[in-house]
């Protein structure tokens, strides 16, 4: 068999470039610009050249999946072996309806949950605040006391599922009231799997659902990774957040670079205290946004596995393999869902999921359709679920581990996004790292650069929404019902919660929250304190305002 010399591959280039000149007087572009949903110039065509050009080496760039540096996945046959962990958010009105959808998904196939809390929790207030009226169980469960963890998990054991909680600020008070719902059911510790989302940086940079300053709020996230390494070996304490600053407006190469850095601020925090890298890091893991483009989104997914496998190896040195392997839950867009056509959505979902899939994602959530215009439906969510179930039984995409990888295409964009991801982190360790970009509001400046660039390509129509600026119609057929949150839940709430205070022992909670008061002014790790609190059904807020009083609160720096 004749081989093609790379003399030849460029002169056979060169000839088609020039019919390529032929054939565009008879059928133009479409568009001065062909490029990513981040705007990232795209090529027509991708050759060997292109990986040429770049030095592409596969043992160095592709390896082995299973095998460093793991741009081809962190296990060796994938989902051959065991497929991702299909997770649903959940998460509305009271802990006992929110139960109730646990159980429905359990029941249809789903393999992990994953729980969404309202707004009064995600900022430290309980239920009966003067802050919450309004939005009690509006847009995930209300959690105030162990009493709402303990509804919240009733008949569903610990031990033998996976739980994914997405909650920042006041994380650290309702992950000890998780572990303490699951010593009353007798889990061991070494059985309590899942993940706290728990990433404070890209609160500052993103969602800005912060309680306290950057700094006392880094060194709380520090303390669960800590408390969690030396005593729930199989949780993971922290989920770093691409998410979220993905859907602020950042490009995908923002997204993996700015999340990245967020990791390495959590290392370099825990190398402070005297921790060595393999002993915490094979329990870090990631949540990355899933957008629109296709391919930019599988590129990403790959180029995130090789960067952190190579930072953790030759920057802090790690040896073992499981350190260098980033282990990422994923979500499809929120942001890409639109409330024009909104079964429209259904398609979205499904291609970003499948993107996610060929990036060799390790969990993944699917977005309902309705969720733009409210929390979503038992039927939503089941044709979401359905998504992924139709993607791993019908497709035959888990056959073949990485079956984009060797595409030239792919490869040359995996590079790129790699190279101009690492472009970011080397200009935020120039700063002095993450926390201080953040405080001098770095990241928030580039995102909402984009944001803004974005939104002019669509108001331009360089980029097309279907159904918003390009195809729209009057809306048509039956009006789309959603999921609506009885106004009598806050109350119902409140009620618990009174009851709740009245029946405990008022000697136990002064000095369950005097412990904990101690404890922050002397800069010691908070896990202890605080898990001793809920026990005695010290409600959230009280923690929290403790710990307000000692950390004080946070003012946005704002960026232009």
């Amino acid at each position: 068999m004749s081989e093609t010399k790379p003399n030849d591959l460029k002169s056979i280039e060169q000839k088609w470039k020039e019919d390529l000149e032929k054939s565009e007087k008879k059928f133009p572009p479409r568009a001065n610009r062909f490029t990513t949903w981040s705007d990232m110039d795209v090529p027509l065509l991708s050759t060997p050249t292109d990986l040429e050009n770049e030095g592409f080496d596969y043992v160095r760039d592709l390896g082995m999946p299973g095998e460093y540096p793991y741009t081809r996945g962190v296990q060796r046959n994938m989902y051959r072996g065991k497929l991702w962990t299909m997770r649903q958010f959940a998460g509305f009105s009271s802990a006992e309806e929110t139960n109730k959808r646990f159980k429905l998904l359990l029941e249809h196939g789903q393999t992990g949950l994953s729980t969404a809390f309202d707004m009064p929790t995600l900022m430290g207030y309980d239920c009966d605040s003067p802050r919450s009226k309004g939005e009690v169980g509006k847009c995930g469960v209300s959690v105030s006391s162990l009493a709402d963890m303990e509804e919240l998990f009733k008949g569903i054991p610990l031990g033998d599922i996976t739980t994914s909680m997405t909650i920042n600020g006041p994380a650290i008070v309702v992950l000890m009231m998780y572990y303490a719902v699951a010593e009353k059911q007798g889990v061991a510790k070494k059985d309590v799997k899942g993940t706290l989302q728990n990433d404070i940086l890209k609160e500052y940079i993103a969602q800005k659902e912060w309680l306290f300053p950057v700094k006392p709020a880094v060194e709380l996230v520090v303390d669960t990774i800590e408390y969690g390494t030396e005593n729930y070996p199989n949780w993971n304490t922290v989920s770093i957040s691409g998410y979220h600053i993905r859907e602020a407006g950042a490009t995908a190469v923002q997204e993996l670079a700015f999340t990245l850095a967020d990791g390495l601020g959590y290392i370099d925090q825990m190398l402070k205290r005297g921790h060595s890298i393999d002993s915490f890091a094979p329990r870090l893991s990631f949540f990355f946004d899933v957008h629109n483009d296709f391919f930019e989104e599988i590129a990403k997914f790959r180029a995130a596995r090789r960067i952190w496998a190579r930072l953790m190896k030759e920057r802090y040195g790690a040896k073992d393999p499981k350190s260098m392997m980033l282990r990422t839950h994923a979500q499809t867009a929120g942001v890409s869902l639109t409330a024009q056509q909104p079964y429209n959505n259904i398609v979205r979902v499904a291609v970003q999921a499948l993107a996610a899939v060929m990036g060799g994602t390790n969990s993944l959530h699917t977005n309902s359709m309705d969720e733009t215009l409210a929390l979503p439906t038992d039927e939503a969510v089941m044709i979401a679920l359905r998504t992924q179930q139709v993607l791993a039984e019908e497709t035959g995409i888990t056959n073949v581990v990485d079956p984009l990888g060797g595409s030239y295409f792919v490869e040359s964009l995996t590079n790129r996004v790699e190279r101009e991801a690492m472009e970011y982190i080397k200009k935020i360790d120039e700063m002095g790292g993450m926390i201080a970009a953040v405080e001098r509001g770095f990241p928030q400046a580039e995102i909402a650069n984009h944001a803004y660039h974005f939104q002019r390509l669509l108001e331009s129509k360089d980029k097309v929404m279907v159904g918003v600026n390009k195809y729209q119609q009057q809306e048509f057929g039956r009006k789309m019902d959603t999921l609506y949150i009885d106004r009598t839940v806050e109350k119902r709430q409140i009620d618990k919660l009174h009851a709740i205070k009245a029946n405990r022992n008022a000697a136990d909670v002064a000095n369950a929250l005097r412990v904990v008061r101690e404890n922050a002014q002397a800069g010691k790790n908070m896990c202890g304190p605080i898990l001793e609190a809920v026990k005695h059904y010290v409600t959230l807020q009280e923690i929290c305002d403790e710990m307000r009083g000692v950390y004080g609160i946070y003012t946005d720096v704002g960026s232009f």
